[in-house]
């Protein structure tokens, strides 16, 4: 504690970094921005000089400061596990960036440390902090729209990827840098976990990858059929160009709630009656998600400030990286994968 605030690190100074770190700075009650963490030093030392705090180089230099409490982690993706073990074995609080792990293996890993160390761990998954999003959970929940049937849910990204992800292998692909939010707001609107996918990805955008990872794509469809016998379609892209285009419609047996959209937060159910809602045009999801980040790093710190559960689990994350590994595997060898 420092001031008698959570003290937090961010460990990786990239964008996504920075949105915690300037809520954490400015807006998050009872916590405070104490340092962030990058192995850039040029990074590391701007984001400390925007922020008016330290910077470090690695999680082993921030761990030596006993003050910081808890470190949100956004480091890329293949260096989770050891992250998270590491600061679980420091008895840190964690918050950690989707996609949580590479493997479902390394993902129990992360769980284990946690919870043998007593720590919290919450994941990433900020669409379910979204005023919009919750409001579709909860007509959901009311049984306005009947029993849900399918959930459609896509995100297609107007920046072209970086060429580190071209390598699925070690990325995962845009099915987990993309579309990781999809599939887990599939699991959260249909309550279930995923029973069988199919999917079908291309390179439509990216000329310069095909030739050295022939598996890469950066569109793909997923079909889904659930446990509990719902059902489920995802479809993402990117470098569409056009903006960022997030959008959800939850079918049911009595109507249909239509959610987001390049208009925004918009919320439209179809049943006897209807409400709608327009708002003005996004072109990044650091604008369509503003309010949701904030609204989970706020979270994170009251379940670490008040010791309640964390509303985002281990579990959580764990189920989005099985579903992304069946998907890809459904691409490069083209049948149902069951889960």
């Amino acid at each position: 504690m420092i001031d008698g605030k959570l003290a937090i690190c961010v460990i990786g100074a990239g964008r996504a970094g920075m949105i915690h770190a300037r809520n954490y700075a400015k807006n998050v009650p009872g916590a405070m921005i104490a340092a962030v963490s990058d192995p850039v030093e040029e990074t590391a030392r701007a984001g400390a000089e925007e922020l008016g705090c330290k910077y470090y180089l690695s999680e082993d230099q921030a761990l030596e400061n006993d003050k910081i409490d808890a470190y949100v982690v956004v480091s890329p993706t293949k260096f989770h596990v050891d992250i998270v073990k590491k600061l679980a074995a420091a008895k840190k609080h964690i918050f950690c960036e989707k996609p949580m792990a590479m493997t479902v293996d390394e993902c129990d890993e992360m769980i284990k440390a946690c919870q043998g160390n007593k720590v919290k761990l919450q994941i990433g998954f900020m669409r379910r902090f979204d005023e919009g999003f919750c409001q579709a959970k909860q007509i959901i929940e009311a049984g306005e729209i009947g029993d849900v049937v399918m959930v459609h849910s896509n995100t297609r990204g107007p920046s072209v990827p970086r060429p580190w992800m071209y390598d699925i292998h070690k990325s995962n692909g845009p099915l987990a840098e993309v579309n990781s939010h999809d599939i887990d707001t599939m699991r959260w609107f249909t309550g279930s976990e995923f029973k069988s996918v199919y999917a079908i990805g291309g390179n439509y955008r990216c000329s310069e990858a095909k030739e050295e990872w022939p598996d890469f794509y950066d569109n793909v469809v997923m079909s889904a059929e659930f446990e509990n016998g719902m059902q489920g379609m995802l479809d993402g892209a990117q470098g569409v160009g056009y903006g960022y285009d997030a959008k959800v419609e939850i079918l049911g047996t009595k109507g249909i709630i239509q959610l987001g959209g390049m208009q925004g937060q918009r919320l439209v159910t179809m049943k006897a009656s209807n409400n709608s809602g327009i708002y003005p045009l996004v072109n990044s999801w650091r604008d369509l998600f503003k309010d949701a980040y904030l609204n989970e790093d706020v979270s994170f710190a009251d379940a670490v400030l008040n010791d309640k559960p964390v509303k985002v689990t281990g579990h959580d994350g764990k189920m989005a990286v099985q579903v992304v590994n069946a998907g890809n595997i459904s691409i490069v060898e083209k049948r149902i994968v069951r889960l």
